[in-house]
């Protein structure tokens, strides 16, 4: 069916079952671990190599000669638009690479237009963004119309995380705003927020139950607040997810939330056990 495509890379840790459903093209990013480099990786396979590996792996982004190859298969599958959204520019080269694919291409689609978009934002919160332009392809907005829905949007997304560990952030040096964590790194479990694509201490608490609680909380007032419409909740393989679920269940109904496995990209930066909430904040 003609009409505007969608296009991410693989931080939006969409679950596969909605990528497929809404007709979402991903453009992986490369992880390494050692010598170890794979293109492309599902989020359970990830962690089990996280667990059987004795590096931490690390991330490339993708060339853009991978973002050029999905915008001309979509253009020949008849896309009379595509918007492409991306990891925050600030963490990583991805949307760099969109953009100089979009310049490459400017005129050479028999007429289709690209709008490539920084989300300023990780995981489910990238994710919420290409979700919310996917639905409003289906529905026949136009080209502009979603552009304008997605960029206007990323200054309302929320996405607060609590780490089990701070050393996968600080070897991959995107620590950010959180730089005064590394001094009590082993007395607490941090809860960060990334804003304006950034990662920024937002409270220290010395437990990981506290901190979860203390996550949850911040949900249930947001939720009560008539802030959060749908809310991601992400983790890295937490063994605690379900009662994390269950803390925040009394602010948000079970059908508006998303859950899904945090995936390569923000694994590799976040550590194993995290767990993480991503919404965005309606228009006033």
């Amino acid at each position: 069916m003609p009409g505007i495509r969608v296009v991410a890379d693989s931080a939006c840790d969409l679950p596969e079952e909605l990528v497929a459903q809404h007709r979402v093209t991903i453009v992986p990013l490369t992880i390494r671990f050692g010598a170890e480099e794979i293109a492309d990786v599902g989020p359970k396979e990830f962690w089990v190599k996280c667990g059987q590996s004795p590096v931490l792996p690390q991330t490339a982004a993708p060339a853009p000669g991978a973002f050029v190859a999905a915008f001309r298969q979509l253009a020949a599958d008849g896309a009379e638009g595509i918007i492409c959204v991306n990891l925050a520019s600030k963490l990583s080269a991805t949307f760099q690479s969109a953009e100089a694919a979009a310049r490459d291409l400017d005129g050479a689609l028999a007429g289709v237009k690209i709008a490539v978009i920084d989300s300023t934002s990780v995981s489910l919160g990238q994710g919420l963004l290409v979700l919310g332009a996917a639905r409003m392809a289906e529905e026949g907005k136009s080209l502009e119309e979603v552009a304008a829905y997605v960029a206007g949007a990323t200054s309302r997304v929320k996405v607060y995380g609590v780490l089990d560990t701070l050393e996968n952030l600080k070897k991959g040096g995107r620590i950010g705003g959180a730089q005064a964590l590394l001094g009590s790194m082993l007395a607490i479990k941090p809860v960060i927020e990334i804003r304006d694509g950034v990662v920024h201490e937002e409270s220290k608490q010395r437990t990981r139950g506290r901190s979860l609680q203390y996550l949850a909380h911040k949900v249930v007032e947001a939720a009560t607040a008539g802030h959060i419409p749908e809310l991601g909740i992400m983790h890295g393989d937490a063994t605690d997810i379900d009662r994390f679920v269950d803390l925040v269940a009394p602010g948000v109904p079970r059908d508006k939330m998303l859950i899904g496995l945090v995936g390569a990209v923000i694994g590799t930066h976040a550590g194993p056990g995290v767990v993480g909430v991503a919404w965005i904040e309606p228009a006033i």
